[in-house]
């Protein structure tokens, strides 16, 4: 059975996304943020629920010196500071630069890790039953690859939720070679080619606080 191909047709999107991560060994607590995200690489991404309820992040690439901007609880307060967005500081309680971030990342990644597999032989793919997640029609699928960290793999095993509709993971569970969950991903209320604006990535834009 071969892995289903996964869409990458979007200019941009908007979504509210949840995620979960382990940290040095801890599974910490799930964070809600408002995602929007335009090509070439911009993000905006607006935290909407506790922990970490206010805060606020921007990036582009080749804006701001390749800094990200950012304010609100748990980093700085509600004073607006640029940081590099793979020093110690941004990094802080999470496992992946903003860099790293978005569905395209991780659409690649999966699709890399399955080829990889799919050539070496490693892989094992399995599709199960046709379920709803954020009211949305899905198919999970599962991913599983070699628990011998040293052959480069990404992951021991991936779980995803796949949109019918949009052909597009809309959760995503991955595992590490002793099997614990160390990313749990989701995209609820998912809206591809969503007619973002340059304002949408813009630290002037009414809406926002920076």
């Amino acid at each position: 059975m071969k892995p289903k191909r996964l869409s990458t047709k979007f200019d941009n999107y908007r979504a509210i996304f949840h995620k979960r991560e382990r940290i040095e060994g801890k599974l910490m607590e799930e964070e809600t943020v408002l995602f929007k995200f335009k090509r070439p690489f911009k993000v905006y991404m607006k935290w909407v629920k506790d922990p970490y309820k206010g805060r606020e992040l921007l990036y582009a690439e080749g804006w701001n010196k390749n800094f990200l901007m950012v304010h609100g609880t748990g980093i700085t307060g509600m004073v607006t500071v640029n940081l590099d967005p793979r020093g110690s500081l941004a990094m802080r309680g999470s496992r992946h630069p903003i860099n790293d971030s978005g569905l395209d990342h991780l659409v690649k990644v999966i699709g890399e890790n399955g080829r990889r597999g799919m050539k070496s032989g490693e892989l094992k793919f399995r599709e199960g039953n046709k379920d709803s997640v954020y009211g949305r029609r899905t198919q999970w699928v599962e991913m599983t690859l070699s628990n011998d960290k040293t052959k480069g793999y990404y992951a021991y095993r991936a779980r995803l939720s796949l949109d019918l509709e949009k052909k597009i993971p809309i959760k995503v569970e991955i595992y590490d070679w002793e099997n614990n969950l160390v990313e749990d991903y989701g995209y609820e209320d998912l809206k591809l080619n969503a007619d973002l604006s340059d304002a949408d990535f813009s630290p002037q834009n009414p809406e926002y606080k920076f």
